[in-house]
Order: C-alpha cells, then sequence, then structure tokens
C-alpha cells in the first residue's frame, strides 16, 4: 500500500515543474521543441524506401525495368533541353550596338551560284570560250562555257530581285592544273568584267565569295556558313543557281541532310549544253545515289572524289565562323542529323 499521497498513481499527483529545462538564474522554462516535424521525412523515405525494396523482392525485374526506364527517360530530357540551350545561347547574335561588326549584318536571305569550273584566261573578254575555262574531259563541250555565264547571271538577277539577299558565288581550288584559283574568284571576277549585267551598282557591293567548297554538299553548307560569317545570323531562304538536271540533288538531298524547311528553299536551274545533256543524266542519276547512301559525302568514293578536289590542301575554317552548327559539320551518316539547328528551332 502507498503511503504517499502524492505518487505517481494518484489521481491527484502533478508534475512540480512544466516539461523542460528550468533555467535557474533566470527563473525561465526552455521549451525542446518537437522532434516530430524534422523526423517525418526522415519516416516517409524510409517507407517509401522499404515499399521498393519490397516490390523489388516479389518482382525484381519489373522494378529494375521500370527504374532503368524512369533514368534513361531522364538522360533524354536533360539531353534535349541541354542541346536546345546551348542553340539558342550560342544563336544570340552579337549586336547589342555594335551591328556594325558584321559588314552585311542587314541582309537576310542568300543566292548561292555553284562553281562548276576554274577560268584561266589573261583576259576577261573571252568568258563565253571554252578555252579561257579549265575544263574537265567531260566538260569539253561546245556551249559549256556559256552555262557557266549563264548560271552568273540568274545568281545576279535573282539577287537584284531581292532588296535584302547576299550573293555568293561558292568553289574551292579545286582544279591543280589551274593552279591556286577557286572556282568562286573566277565566277565573281568574270561577273566583275561583265559589269554585272548593268545591276553594278545595286549589287556588287553584295556579291562575295566562299572559296572553300569541293563538292555540291559544301557548295550548300559552306555558304550557309559564311552567310553566317557575314550577316551574324542564318539565311531565313535560300535560292540555289546550278544545272537543271541537278535540282533533285540540292533541293532534295542536301537540302534535307542539312534540315533546312522546305518551304524556304527555291532552286534556279539552266540547261546543260544540247550535245551533253544524255551524258550528264547518266552521270547525275549516279551521284544522286552515292549521296541517297552518304547524304554527308564523307565515305566512300564522295569522300575519295572531294579528297581530289583539294590538291593544294587547304585548311577549311568552318565551323569557326558558325559554331551553332559545328555538330552539322563533325556529322557522318547514313541517318538524317538529328539535332536542333538554328533554322529549325
Amino acid at each position: 500500500m502507498n503511503k504517499y499521497p502524492f505518487g505517481s498513481n494518484n489521481p491527484k499527483s502533478f508534475n512540480a515543474y512544466p516539461r523542460g529545462d528550468f533555467d535557474i538564474k533566470s527563473g525561465t522554462i526552455k521549451r525542446t521543441r518537437s522532434r516530430k516535424s524534422s523526423i517525418y521525412p526522415v519516416r516517409m523515405v524510409k517507407s517509401w524506401a522499404n515499399r521498393l525494396h519490397y516490390y523489388y523482392k516479389l518482382h525484381p525485374l519489373f522494378v529494375f525495368s521500370i527504374s532503368l526506364a524512369f533514368g534513361v527517360t531522364i538522360l533524354i530530357v536533360l539531353s534535349l533541353y541541354e542541346q536546345h540551350y546551348r542553340v539558342l545561347r550560342n544563336y544570340m547574335k552579337l549586336d547589342d550596338g555594335f551591328g556594325s561588326y558584321y559588314p552585311f549584318a542587314k541582309l537576310k536571305n542568300l543566292v548561292m551560284v555553284a562553281g562548276h569550273s576554274v577560268y584561266t584566261s589573261s583576259s576577261c573578254e573571252k568568258a563565253d570560250k571554252e578555252d579561257s575555262w579549265f575544263l574537265e574531259s567531260y566538260q569539253k563541250n561546245p556551249g559549256q562555257a556559256a552555262t557557266f555565264l549563264a548560271h552568273i547571271k540568274e545568281g545576279i538577277e535573282s539577287t537584284a530581285l531581292d532588296d535584302e539577299a547576299l550573293l555568293l558565288f561558292s568553289g574551292g581550288e579545286t582544279r591543280k592544273d589551274a593552279g591556286p584559283r577557286s572556282e568562286a574568284q573566277s565566277y565573281w571576277t568574270v561577273a566583275d568584267s561583265e559589269g554585272w549585267f548593268g545591276k553594278e551598282e545595286s549589287l556588287k557591293w553584295r556579291a562575295l565569295t566562299e572559296e572553300h567548297a569541293r563538292d555540291s554538299f559544301e557548295n550548300l553548307l559552306f555558304s550557309v556558313c559564311r552567310f553566317r560569317e557575314l550577316t551574324g545570323t542564318y539565311p531565313h531562304n535560300i535560292t540555289v543557281v546550278s544545272y537543271d538536271f541537278k535540282e533533285e540533288r540540292f533541293a532534295q538531298l542536301h537540302r534535307s541532310a542539312i534540315g533546312f524547311p522546305e518551304s524556304r528553299f527555291l532552286y534556279r536551274g539552266t540547261p546543260a549544253p544540247v550535245t551533253s545533256i544524255e551524258a550528264a543524266l547518266k552521270g547525275e542519276a549516279l551521284v544522286r545515289t552515292q549521296f541517297q547512301e552518304d547524304p554527308y559525302g564523307c565515305m566512300g568514293s564522295l569522300k575519295r572524289k572531294k579528297l581530289g578536289r583539294d590538291p593544294f590542301h587547304r585548311s577549311v575554317p568552318y565551323p569557326k565562323g558558325c559554331p551553332e552548327i559545328e555538330g552539322l559539320f563533325r556529322y557522318c551518316g547514313a541517318a538524317p542529323y538529328r539535332t536542333s539547328l538554328p533554322w529549325t528551332v
């Protein structure tokens, strides 16, 4: 029997001091914080971990598959976001009041004339004569030189119709026996000797060259990069000038390879000499097949042909002037390039 009236089991028992630490000096009670709020998240995590462990024991393959799929999804989302962010970040035009840094910043559209030969004559008065040009065996046809002039004139006229267009003659130093002279510079020189076909005042200042391309795909890709170097941005519209029988190669194969929108791509074709059209069509069919199998011209016969058109071992400066599409320059494969590009963002 309990002799003390204030035992712990007595209904009248009480705590002499409230719960907490009593400070004798200040006469106050230091309340202790409840640990429930800080422990709860830990308990919740442990609970989920225990459940996951339990399900893993019951269905190990299923849980592993779900976890793997979740992880892969996160990686893909982060990768796409990073690529998209990088393109947008690099694509920021260096303006900030210094728009004049790019000499042709106001031009928005590209007209590209693909070069096919090097002008070798010391006089520009015979531009329509075959012996003024360095011709390969398959090009030695009556009227061949006239087709080069037709391309130059078509490029000038197409550019003259658009006050916001930049004209680029494209083509490198592709012929060893012609010396270190580029196709692009040849076309520009001939255009200048012809007085720009009556449009010198309005057009000469916005007609330039791209002097490194070694095949038709590089004519397009390198000209896009050259446009970026000169304007600080990428072309909104592209017009390509070449032979009419090459339209499918440029407008479908090459355009698709760089992912440029079809609605903003225009092709201007001029006819080949009548005496060579049959051989030209046969050769074009072969080249189209090669580009269908190797869209970026980086393997097999297309690569060997390209190397053969670089007799002076010129270093290609691109993509230094167009860092946003560096991945496109480095890519080599039969499948289309899938990463975001400035004209697809």
